[in-house]
């Protein structure tokens, strides 16, 4: 018999190698497919701390906490901050995900917040650092963090 009367190999065959390296590695999860309960405290109270005192800022005292929502008294999950002694700032969660609606209350001079204020509402994709980020920007802009 000759070689021309032998099946050509299939193209799996012909250059496929069953050695680890050529496997295809699974892609590690994103930190915001944790668990809220866990993404929170785990991550983001951190992250937000750091970001605050790099940009010049006092270390904030936080909380994660569920109980009503400032203004309305709705229920919630919220991240309770404080900068200093009269400086207070709530992130409320409406519902224990990320992707939740989200507000953002603050005061100033040790008072209650009067005003709530939408948080994120227009961005597709939640990730630690946009959370971070947008925070840290609107503590920013009461003039909270670093010299203003």
């Amino acid at each position: 018999m000759t070689d021309s009367a032998r099946p050509a190999p299939e193209p799996a065959e012909a250059g496929a190698s069953t050695t680890p390296a050529t496997a295809v590695k699974a892609k590690p999860p994103a930190p915001e497919d944790r668990p809220f309960e866990e993404f929170v405290p785990q991550l983001l109270l951190p992250a937000l701390i750091r970001e605050v005192e790099a940009y010049g800022g006092p270390a904030p005292e936080l909380s994660f906490e569920q109980g009503p929502m400032p203004v309305v008294g709705s229920p919630c999950w919220m991240v309770k901050g404080s900068l200093g002694s009269d400086r207070r700032f709530w992130l409320c969660f409406t519902a224990a995900e990320l992707t939740s609606a989200k507000t953002i209350a603050v005061s100033e001079g040790g008072g209650d917040p009067s005003l709530l204020e939408s948080f994120l509402i227009d961005e597709r994709k939640i990730t630690l650092a946009l959370i971070v980020s947008r925070l840290v920007q609107r503590l920013n802009g009461q003039k909270w963090l670093g010299p203003n």
